[in-house]
């Protein structure tokens, strides 16, 4: 089995979807090295036919994937672009009939011919499928090309090589919660996150490790107080309201602040720090996330967009009312939630289109769960049953977001996710793990096998639960 590095895991991304947003994304610059790996430039690309199939045809539009097609084949990076510009360069796309294909050459693209959403068919290898064509000025046989977005932004394609990066062998390869437990017991390690410190220097040195959790944090910190600083609605049509500038203004007592750093001083010096309160901010924290998630803006994608907020909220809890404070802590937290996400794209799923709500929202959950108790001190036993707890009670949740905007319900879970992490860490902390009926090993089989029983209705459809229980106009 391959090693997955943390950072492929946690990592910058834009809204609102990793599997229907960022993937999309990712597939269409691929398909554009392909074409130069074939054909050594783009530069006798003649046209090019994007179709979207499945789960991706059905929540298309409220989830971006048609702009993450055209910015994508336009040669647009989502970790630069300038997500203010995003609504402008699509339009421009739409009204001229015309695209720069990868940033170099002029090709008519007409939307609706170009590019479609097929929402009657659906692929045999993925829910998540798309199929890329490129037609030639030499008249030489098309170039087509099948992608699949399988969660948090990877993508596969049935011809894996065409996309397959190089193969990675970490040096304790921990592919299972037991893993975990047996090389910490073997080694004598009594921190998960000093055993994912070791195998991550199969991807870059220690100081290169520690550099990057610290520059998630911070593109945490700037998502967390880019939302916490905007009023307004939501695009899309539901006409939601941002909730997060309102509920921070009202937990700060009106007291002013004149940057990231001040504002998170005035956070942590709040002089009520009721449960009630510390519950507040912990909602404000993930708000502010999964608003800027849902209006294109640039998250930390943890394992997925649609659960971007959980363990930003849970880190900011961390930091800002308990004792295990400082970037020593901040690292730990992200190598170990990191680490348990892995598992879960392993073994079972990250792609709602797969699992339904359990596998984006319950994994974050998981993740930050386990995080939160490496920091407090917990053992690798606790750490594993922590997150194996908050997996547990978000088993069977489905994915069913309201005109296929991730909005309603998914703003609001990411809060509830967030909570579930630290009661399962407060839980985990305060028990023995050697008593434990249930394994993290055996609640990921438990979801998988969910997932695979669960209605396709639920999963990212757009055509279940409250998708269609709540009356909604036409967006």
């Amino acid at each position: 089995m391959e090693s997955i590095s943390v950072f492929e895991i946690i990592k910058v991304g834009i809204g609102p979807s990793s599997s229907h947003t960022m993937g999309p994304w990712n597939a269409a610059a691929a398909f554009i090295r392909i074409i130069k790996r074939e054909r050594g430039s783009v530069q006798q690309v003649k046209e090019v036919f994007l179709e979207f199939f499945g789960s991706l045809a059905k929540t298309g539009i409220g989830h971006g994937t048609d702009i993450a097609g055209i910015l994508g084949l336009s040669g647009e990076d989502f970790k630069t672009i300038d997500t203010a510009q995003i609504d402008g360069k699509v339009q421009k796309i739409k009204d001229s009939g015309k695209m720069i294909f990868a940033g170099e050459k002029e090709i008519p693209f007409i939307y609706g011919h170009h590019l479609k959403l097929n929402m009657e068919e659906t692929l045999e290898y993925h829910p998540n499928g798309m199929i890329f064509r490129a037609v030639f000025e030499d008249g030489s046989e098309d170039l087509v090309q099948d992608f699949y977005s399988v969660g948090g932004g990877f993508i596969q394609s049935r011809e894996k090589k065409s996309i397959q990066k190089f193969s990675v062998r970490t040096l304790y390869p921990c592919h299972h919660g037991a893993d975990i437990q047996r090389y910490c017991s073997e080694l004598n390690i009594h921190h998960v996150s000093d055993l994912v410190l070791v195998n991550e220097e199969s991807w870059r040195s220690k100081e290169e490790t520690k550099a990057q959790a610290l520059s998630i944090w911070q593109q945490i910190k700037e998502c967390v107080y880019k939302g916490v600083n905007k009023e307004g609605v939501l695009p899309g049509g539901l006409n939601v309201s941002r909730r997060a500038a309102g509920l921070n203004r009202r937990l700060l007592g009106g007291k002013t602040y004149s940057g990231i750093d001040e504002w998170f001083e005035r956070v942590m010096d709040a002089k009520v720090k009721s449960f009630t309160n510390v519950s507040n901010w912990i909602s404000c924290f993930a708000l502010a996330v999964n608003e800027e998630n849902a209006s294109f803006g640039r998250i930390v994608t943890a394992p997925t967009n649609g659960a971007s907020g959980v363990i930003p909220a849970v880190l900011m809890y961390s930091q800002a009312f308990t004792e295990a404070v400082g970037e020593e802590n901040i690292i730990r937290f992200i190598l170990v939630a990191g680490e348990i996400g892995t598992l879960f794209k392993k073994n079972a799923t990250i792609s709602a289109a797969m699992g339904g709500c359990q596998a984006e929202i319950g994994v974050s959950s998981a993740m930050a769960a386990a995080g939160l108790t490496e920091i407090l001190g917990g053992t690798p036993g606790q750490v594993l049953m922590a997150a194996e707890i908050a997996m547990e009670h978000h088993l069977g949740l489905t994915c069913d977001p309201i005109r296929g905007l991730v909005q309603i319900p998914c703003i609001e879970r990411n809060s509830m996710g967030a909570i579930k992490a630290i009661t399962a860490a407060n839980i985990a902390m305060q028990s023995d793990p050697s008593k434990a009926r249930v394994s993290l090993d055996a609640v990921i089989q438990s979801m998988w096998e969910t997932a695979q029983g669960m209605n396709e209705r639920f999963k990212e459809t757009s055509e279940g639960g409250l998708a269609i229980a709540v009356n909604v106009p036409e967006c």
